[in-house]
């Protein structure tokens, strides 16, 4: 950072005068009556005695020096208080340190063998998987106005139809109803909350929590004025936590749907263990007072009492309904947090292949490079620069390796290969809802012009009908 100097331009009237090299430009923030500089360049300023230095708590803004007691008890760097849903590491997965691996090599300096029998190896482990998947490209009438409208860029356009294709899969499995708790993880701004609210107008006890671990701006929050619906932010990483512990799920023990757009890598199996495994551990683990004792003809009592009790805290915890989650970035994947590691050990895979076949998988969507650099350097409005995925905004450093593959493999067929590791991936997600008992599916829910990450993956209840709706 340097103080301003010819060739700039001027700062705007009324504001600092000090020149935010970093960003190319003059500091907006608004400096006290007769002052050049705002409080934090306001050291540019010679007849200034007192000295600023930066804060121990964040190093990126600065403090006067005998001020700094005082800044550290509201700085907003400093160590919050966890909030009572927050428990280390209950979605992290894989606790032996042992089975993580060293980092592998990158893929640009593999041999030509030993890229040949990878793909070899991953080709026999996807036989007999379902590689063509259903299309369930639906719509709802919910965003029908938004769709018409003439305002919408091309931007906002594909989301609005990805968000009306996942609401129409969630009518589909009767998941949009009254009674209902929804939980969307990587909320972002909680627009696809936003458009379940739209769609449920009407409906009765309807709760949102919108679990983002990251400070958002421009949430449409705001929009939320029903009384019968409630909004509640989780500022949270899913590894963390335990939704049980959530008031208002204490308080009103609503079945949960839990759904998320474009949810990268290992957030979507942070948030399948989150509702798979530990809400409902922690739902059976509640502890309860030891019985009384009773004389030995008590005993058929006793059992007939026992069972109604379990029955009774099996009512006061409420399952999870549903799973409605749009797959994204696979290469972000890691095989600590991974849910489908049984099925990769049962095709003769480990954490070896898994970590090849995950960067693998960004080759799926190398044709969205070329879009992606095109898309930044157009003029868009803000707002449709808000909209944009993570997965939009920059490329994976995975996919740029592939291009020194170009002679060993042709486009198609990294493509190809992509699919197949996402595939495989995928289907280990899709067996491990399974095995706890959930009717799972994949289907691409949007074309891939609108979307090249365009699965979702859903889930329901197979042993039992989606639980009855509380009013």
């Amino acid at each position: 950072m340097a103080a301003p100097e010819l060739g700039r331009g001027a700062p705007i009237p009324g504001r600092c005068a000090y020149f935010v090299e970093r960003k190319k430009r003059f500091c907006k923030m608004i400096p006290a009556p007769g002052r050049r500089f705002c409080g934090e360049h306001e050291q540019q300023e010679e007849e200034n005695d007192r000295k600023r230095i930066p804060c121990p708590l964040d190093p990126k803004h600065t403090v006067y020096e005998d001020q700094l007691q005082k800044h550290l008890k509201k700085c907003n760097s400093r160590a919050k208080p966890k909030p009572v849903y927050f428990v280390q590491d209950i979605n992290a997965g894989l606790k032996d340190v042992a089975e993580i691996p060293e980092k592998e090599v990158p893929i640009c300096s593999l041999s030509k063998e030993k890229l040949d029998n990878l793909i070899i190896t991953l080709k026999k482990a996807s036989t007999g998987l379902e590689l063509h998947l259903k299309e369930q490209v639906l719509s709802h009438q919910a965003l029908q106005e938004a769709l018409n409208d003439p305002k919408n860029g091309e931007s906002a356009v594909k989301h609005l139809k990805q968000q009306a294709s996942i609401l129409g899969n969630m009518e589909k499995l009767h998941l949009l109803g009254p009674g209902r708790c929804f939980v969307e993880f990587g909320a972002g701004r909680g627009k696809l909350s936003h458009w379940v609210d739209v769609a449920l107008q009407d409906a009765e006890n309807v709760q949102f929590l919108l679990v983002e671990r990251a400070t958002t701006r421009f949430k449409v929050d705001g929009k939320h004025k029903r009384r019968d619906s409630v909004f509640e932010r989780l500022q949270v990483d899913i590894q963390h936590l335990c939704l049980n512990k959530v008031p208002i799920l204490e308080k009103k023990k609503l079945p949960l749907v839990g759904i998320g757009k474009h949810l990268c890598g290992a957030a979507t199996d942070l948030a399948l263990r989150c509702l798979v495994e530990s809400y409902t551990t922690c739902c059976d683990g509640e502890s309860q007072e030891p019985a009384p004792k009773r004389s030995r003809t008590d005993k058929t009592e006793v059992a007939s009492n026992n069972s109604a009790d379990n029955e009774s805290n099996k009512d006061d915890c409420k399952p999870v309904a549903g799973i409605v989650i749009a797959l994204c970035c696979h290469h972000k994947c890691d095989w600590t947090h991974y849910v489908g590691r049984e099925f990769f050990k049962s095709v003769g895979l480990g954490p070896v292949e898994f970590n090849y076949f995950q960067r693998m998988s960004s080759w799926a969507t190398c044709g969205m490079r070329e879009t992606t650099t095109k898309a930044s350097t157009s003029d868009e409005s803000e707002d449709e620069s808000n909209n944009m995925e993570e997965h939009e905004q920059t490329c994976s450093k995975t996919e740029s390796s592939s291009d020194t593959l170009q002679g060993i493999l042709t486009v198609e067929e990294r493509k190809e290969i992509g699919h197949l590791c996402k595939l495989l991936i995928d289907h280990g997600r899709i067996e491990y809802l399974q095995q706890h008992g959930y009717k799972a599916a994949l289907q691409y829910y949007t074309e891939p012009a609108v979307s090249l990450e365009n699965v979702l993956l859903t889930a329901v209840p197979s042993l039992s009908l989606i639980p009855e709706p509380t009013t």
